[in-house]
């Protein structure tokens, strides 16, 4: 019995030592210091890092739509997304994401026509005309079968492989995958998959030759193609007379070369292999390469131009294989710029929701916002999952606020209230005495100020999450504009920052498909945005904005800018709705855009903040035919 005692002591002692060390180290904050203690090298935290990739990866799979088992509305994209969240997984060991990629595989292996999941029709088995396309969902399926070792995922790689192989072709330059069914176009990114996807199956089935010869024969004649140009840079692909055809520069072909090279050597240890991809490493970051000020940049993240969906995740696909790289080579300066990414994304190119956005230095404008959807989040992501050192850290801690991007529209006299709550997660093998102490501006107050928190983990495959009802007073005389509030979490050496952004506003206009329409927009739903004065909710997706009235209203009207099939519906309390707003008529050709006036008068409801919110929800009134309700602007009229 003498070993269980001492042990029983032991575990006491260690709780009183954690519950100490966290008011030690933590007495700063409570004393007046509203910033917390600096640490002496950021770059090297990783149970920082971690945290940051959990929280970021939580919002990435908020945008996941568990009934059609995808993201919305981009097959390809939805692939890199989940393959990136089982990047994130064998990464920090965090596994409450296996469900959902098991979700996808059983429910959308089948076949479909077009429009349904794609804009192809699928051929079942995850393939379609679209080779690359195909070629993704095969890495995605690897990656699950080497975080579950189920024979299924690598049965499904293969089968898509074999599919691939039917497009590879001798008779046309000489080589090469097709990148299309009607065999128009050989380029970069259906090769460099094709390497890469022939050289994993070589990796992970025992006595292969196949995959691995046609891994070989695909190298050689991707080198050989003329699509790396004497920079050491991959452009887009080949002319029909089989030459460069000179077309840009994108980063997730620079990455696939490197990926594909990366795993190919693994299989060969073929040092020659190796030295081409440092070369191709070493022209992605030189002079004339793909790094602007130190980061990294598509070239249409200028602040003249906007990413199509496509672009939007090349960056991340870029530092996926980039991170192979680090861990591979263990290269001083590829690991200094792979924690450069991660640093300038999460410092520069997040909000305060955690949502990540195309660009990754952060510069935005009117004209061309940086934009913020799931697929920039999964980009993003691929930034943060790298920057977490292996082997995992032994604990980390996380903390957000919600909600991350309040509005308060202040009455003439009284105070407003913000209630929400303060999300704590951690990972870890021990208890973890928390010390949380809320800053805001002056003027303002936050209860509670300072609050213990324990959480109790059980090691790293299913976080704990624990959350703080909280509350915010914001005066009357507060004055427009974004104001911060701040939460430091703090545990035995393990520190965490979360900020809420409250807006301040008297009045409500915006333009929708900018950061102005944000804070108003309280449920996206599965609704997109292509750019400025857009925003679309087509086939079962809404979006819903929530105007927070002062609470000595007594009339309010909104306008819409909108066209399309539309449904426009109103509540007081974001469940029960009046539809105010309804085309009747299949127009998709936008010839019924109009500035369109509701009185909000009669829903005008009472808000626990002491406001009079009123929930204005936009759907499609033909949901078969994709031509949902769009809104360009929004202005409200209000009286006091």
């Amino acid at each position: 019995m003498k070993p269980k005692i001492e042990f029983s002591g032991l575990r006491v002692r260690l709780k009183t030592l954690l519950a100490v060390t966290g008011f030690v180290l933590l007495a700063a904050p409570l004393t007046g210091a509203a910033e917390a203690p600096s640490v002496a090298n950021p770059h090297n935290d990783g149970p920082t890092a971690v945290a940051r990739a959990r929280v970021a990866a939580d919002v990435l799979m908020g945008s996941y739509d568990p009934d059609k088992a995808w993201f919305p509305s981009s097959w390809w994209n939805s692939a890199v997304a989940l393959q990136t969240i089982g990047d994130y997984m064998q990464r920090t060991g965090d596994r409450r994401y296996l469900g959902q990629l098991d979700n996808t595989f059983e429910k959308d292996k089948g076949v479909f026509p077009a429009g349904v999941l794609s804009g192809d029709p699928l051929l079942g088995n995850f393939t379609s005309r679209a080779i690359d396309d195909s070629e993704w969902w095969g890495l995605t399926w690897l990656q699950a079968y080497d975080l579950t070792h189920d024979p299924k995922y690598l049965d499904m790689a293969v089968t898509i492989a074999n599919y691939v192989y039917g497009y590879w072709d001798t008779s046309t330059c000489g080589g090469g995958v097709w990148w299309d069914a009607e065999r128009t176009y050989k380029n970069a990114i259906t090769n460099g998959l094709w390497i890469r996807l022939t050289a994993e199956l070589h990796n992970r089935i025992p006595g292969d030759t196949l995959w691995l010869s046609r891994s070989r024969t695909a190298w050689q004649w991707f080198q050989g193609s003329g699509m790396i140009n004497a920079d050491g840079l991959v452009n887009d692909g080949l002319t029909n007379a089989c030459t460069n055809n000179g077309q840009n520069v994108w980063t997730y072909n620079q990455g696939l070369a490197i990926g594909g090279g990366l795993e190919l050597w693994r299989a060969t240890k073929d040092p020659a292999i190796l030295a081409t991809v440092k070369r191709l490493a070493d022209a992605s970051i030189g002079p004339g390469g793909l790094v602007t000020d130190g980061t990294l940049t598509e070239a249409c993240d200028a602040t003249d131009q906007t990413c199509d969906d496509n672009a939007k995740q090349f960056k991340g696909i870029f530092t996926r294989y980039w991170t192979d790289l680090v861990d591979t080579t263990h290269d001083r300066r590829y690991a200094d710029f792979l924690e450069r990414q991660a640093e300038t994304v999460w410092n520069q190119d997040r909000d305060a929701a955690n949502r990540l956005g195309t660009r990754w230095a952060g510069a935005t404008n009117d004209d061309h916002p940086n934009v913020f959807d799931w697929r920039t989040q999964a980009s993003a992501l691929s930034a943060l999952i790298g920057d977490v050192p292996l082997p995992t850290p032994f604990a980390s801690l996380a903390a957000t606020l919600s909600p991350a991007q309040p509005v308060i529209m202040p009455s003439a006299s009284g105070n407003a209230t913000i209630p929400g709550e303060l999300g704590l997660s951690a990972s870890g093998y021990l208890p973890l005495v928390t010390l949380v102490s809320t800053d805001a501006p002056a003027g303002w107050s936050a209860s509670p100020r300072a609050t213990l928190v324990t959480l109790r983990p059980h090691g790293n495959a299913a976080p704990v999450y624990r959350s703080v009802p909280m509350r915010i007073t914001v005066p009357s005389a507060a004055t427009d504009g974004h104001h911060t509030v701040t939460a430091n979490a703090f545990a035995a050496g393990l520190r965490f920052t979360a900020q809420a952004d409250v807006l301040v506003a008297h009045s409500v206009d915006f333009d929708t498909g900018t950061a102005g329409e944000l804070p108003w927009l309280f449920d996206p739903d599965h609704s997109q945005s292509n750019g400025v004065q857009n925003r679309f909710a087509d086939g079962n997706a809404h979006f819903t904005y929530r105007f927070p009235f002062p609470a000595d209203t007594t009339s309010a009207q909104v306008t819409l800018t909108i066209d399309a099939e539309f449904v426009v519906q109103v509540s007081s309390d974001n469940t029960n709705w009046t539809t105010v707003l309804k085309e009747d008529r299949p127009i998709t050709d936008g010839s019924n855009k109009a500035d369109r006036t509701i009185d909000l008068t009669p829903y005008l409801g009472s808000g626990a903040d002491g406001s009079k919110p009123v929930y204005l929800k936009v759907s499609d009134s033909f949901p078969n035919d994709g031509w949902g309700g769009r809104v360009y602007h929004v202005t409200a009229n209000i009286v006091q």
